[in-house]
């Protein structure tokens, strides 16, 4: 039950929607209860009042409560459920925030080797899974109990030893039935938890690469393997559905042997009473109020399928970012001066370290480029100045200042980043520009467009063009293209290019660096590239191999020192 505490703990903002949503839930099992109760008792007093032809039998009052309490218990069971799901939804909302704000500092360390399809089933399916916690634990839990003492109290009220046995059968009944069921649940619920997991992530591969999976015959085996990812979950679907057989089965016996006991005590009379209508109220009460147990067996019987979801989001919850930020850390937007002192860096389970103590100097304003070929560390050092991780070995500054005492948000608005990978989200192409600079006016948005040359996607709806999952309605230079219209809105005054025009015509390649160069006059900028491009426009560049500077000057220097930059530039002549 340690698993759960965190989430227990965002009740607390809940509390009031969620007590009501009990409250309501009580007062519609009392109505249900009292209802048949009421029924019973009043359909056999007017059979004997009828076969003794009573003249002063009063109907009105049970008739009007039986009406009464149809009406209570309509109106109580649509008002639980929109109190209880209203406050259940939000919190299923607070927990899905929560868990994204645990799980954004992870990002690239410890869930770099998480699947993107199990990251969406923690949060999507195994966030949902909660509402158990709530509306099958401890909801039928503390409406059972107290419907047991009241059923309990009412009977004790008529006849002291129909009320204790009641009691005590029914209350054994709620500490005995949940542990039995939970057992019988537990490898089933934590199994139906892992199927859901393995069919997103099996049906996810499938479908994202299905195109490549065509082209080099795999695509069979990929989908066998979510047929067989979906057997699991069937199989495991089944054997929970038949504990919940028996858990109806066995509740339906027990129900049936309280009341024959019931009626065996009560045959003599109720309250030392001759046999009367009573009888029939006890009967009915003891059937109604075995409706207190129905969801309990079920709440533990699922509750270790909620164990295991609660299991796999603690795996991020409780997990410690590699690169923590001081909330109460370094504040100032930067100048733009840079500064590697030393630094190395080794990815986890590397025989030898991406980047090797390379020092470098950028003051403010000054454009720097990083030439070599992939895999040589450019990117790494890339990620090491946006702090997705900590240098091994040295240190990284902004203005004097290492990246460690840096305030997270004021790092963030110092740097705007044209990544290899652009993220387009499945959405308008409005909201894909406004997420760089929220306060952009639709002139804005739109002359940034136009900048970068996707006059085109402004035809027909323009800003609200729906871009789809992953930007799929654009090519790979459209999209390359929008991360630098992001960047173009950031004015930022730090700016890391990554292979800006990777995958652009020569045309459109030419068009790109003037105007980024035109955007970056004042600002500092650092270019990753492994092609010959641009660098006249630099003011130092940098060869690198095996994670180390090996030579490093201006474009005409280099070329006239006759080392490895001039041969290369000699290659492409």
């Amino acid at each position: 039950m340690r698993d759960l505490i965190p989430f227990l703990r965002l009740y607390k903002k809940h509390w009031f929607g969620l007590s009501l949503g009990m409250l309501l839930s009580f007062a519609t099992l009392a109505s249900a209860i009292s209802l048949l109760t009421l029924s019973g008792w009043f359909i056999a007093a007017s059979a004997v009042a009828g076969l003794a032809a009573a003249t002063n039998f009063n109907y009105m009052l049970p008739a009007a409560g039986v009406r009464g309490f149809s009406i209570a218990r309509t109106a109580g069971r649509w008002g639980e459920r929109v109190v209880s799901h209203n406050a259940t939804f939000k919190l299923l909302a607070d927990l899905r925030i929560f868990f994204f704000e645990k799980l954004t500092p992870l990002i690239p360390g410890k869930v770099g080797n998480l699947r993107d399809a199990d990251i969406l089933n923690r949060l999507v399916a195994d966030v949902d899974a909660m509402d158990h916690v709530y509306l099958r634990l401890i909801s039928p839990l503390f409406v059972g109990i107290l419907g047991i003492f009241c059923v309990s109290g009412f009977l004790y009220w008529f006849d002291p030893k129909l009320g204790m046995t009641l009691g005590v059968i029914l209350l054994s009944l709620m500490l005995i039935l949940p542990v039995i069921f939970y057992r019988l649940g537990e490898p089933h619920g934590a199994g139906i938890t892992r199927a859901k997991s393995e069919l997103r992530v099996s049906l996810l591969d499938w479908l994202q690469g299905h195109a490549e999976l065509q082209i080099f015959g795999a695509a069979d085996r990929y989908r066998e393997r979510a047929h067989d990812a979906e057997a699991r979950l069937l199989n495991a679907q089944r054997r929970m559905a038949g504990v919940t057989g028996l858990a109806n089965g066995i509740l339906l016996a027990a129900n049936g042997l309280t009341l024959v006991l019931m009626l065996w005590i009560a045959a003599d009379g109720v309250g030392g009473q001759y046999p009367n209508p009573m009888v029939a109220m006890v009967a009915f009460t003891t059937m109604a109020s075995f409706e207190l147990m129905m969801p309990v067996a079920g709440a533990f019987q699922y509750l270790s399928q909620t164990m295991t979801s609660a299991k796999r989001l603690n795996e991020i919850i409780e997990a410690t970012p590699e690169t923590p930020f001081d909330p109460a850390g370094y504040n100032n937007t930067a100048k733009g001066n840079i500064r590697f002192n030393n630094v190395s860096y080794t990815y986890h389970d590397a025989d030898k370290p991406a980047i090797d103590g390379v020092s470098l100097t950028i003051k403010a304003g000054e454009k720097v480029a990083l030439l070599g070929r992939t895999g040589c560390g450019k990117s790494t050092l890339l990620q090491l100045l946006t702090r997705s991780w900590d240098p091994s070995q040295g240190e990284v500054e902004i203005d004097g200042q290492p990246l460690t005492a840096w305030r997270e948000s004021a790092l963030r608005s110092s740097i705007a980043v044209v990544s290899q990978r652009v993220d387009v989200f499945n959405g308008a192409l409005r909201n894909n520009l406004s997420m760089a600079k929220p306060s952009a006016s639709d002139a804005e948005l739109i002359a940034v467009i136009e900048q970068v040359g996707l006059s085109d996607l402004l035809d027909g709806p323009g800003l609200d063009v729906w871009l789809g999952d992953g930007g799929r309605q654009l090519s790979g230079g459209e999209r390359r293209r929008l991360g630098i219209a992001r960047a173009l809105l950031r004015d930022a005054p730090i700016l890391l290019l990554d292979e800006p025009t990777e995958g652009l015509d020569v045309k459109t390649e030419q068009h790109i660096l003037s105007l980024l160069l035109e955007h970056a006059q004042d600002k500092t900028v650092l270019f990753i590239t492994h092609r010959l491009v641009g660098l006249t426009h630099m003011d130092t560049v940098c060869l690198m191999d095996e994670g180390q500077i090996i030579e490093q000057g201006s474009h005409h220097t280099l070329k006239a020192a006759g080392g490895r930059y001039s041969n290369l530039l000699q290659r492409i002549q």
